[in-house]
């Protein structure tokens, strides 16, 4: 009869960084597309303020539309056939998620 081993694996020293949120900046001339995403606000705006830029800095949930996340956070209910469409989700975003404004690589307070 073969002995079964097992194998115990260790606890890893590192804990692994799980996100569940990403900070996307997008600058105003930059029309549908954000020039950067980052784990951090700090990482953010250390790219803003490295190249003075001046934009909005909005917190997105991960593997979730900001169209559900809203929904599930009770900050948007559908009250109109529309905007159960396609064309509302997919261009829905929401004044609740967390958002920065900054002018030449500074907060705008």
């Amino acid at each position: 009869m073969k002995k079964i081993m097992k194998y115990h694996r260790p606890e890893p020293k590192i804990k692994c960084f799980m996100l569940n949120e990403v900070y996307v900046f997008q600058a105003p001339n930059n029309g549908r597309f954000c020039s950067g995403v980052f784990s951090t606000k700090e990482k953010a705006e250390e790219y803003i303020k490295k190249y003075s830029l001046t934009g909005v800095l909005t917190v997105y949930p991960i593997d979730e539309a900001v169209y559900d996340w809203a929904i599930r956070m009770g900050f948007f209910k559908p009250k109109k056939e529309n905007q159960l469409t396609s064309e509302f989700i997919g261009g829905f975003s929401s004044a609740s998620q967390e958002h920065f404004h900054y002018e030449n690589g500074e907060l705008d307070s």
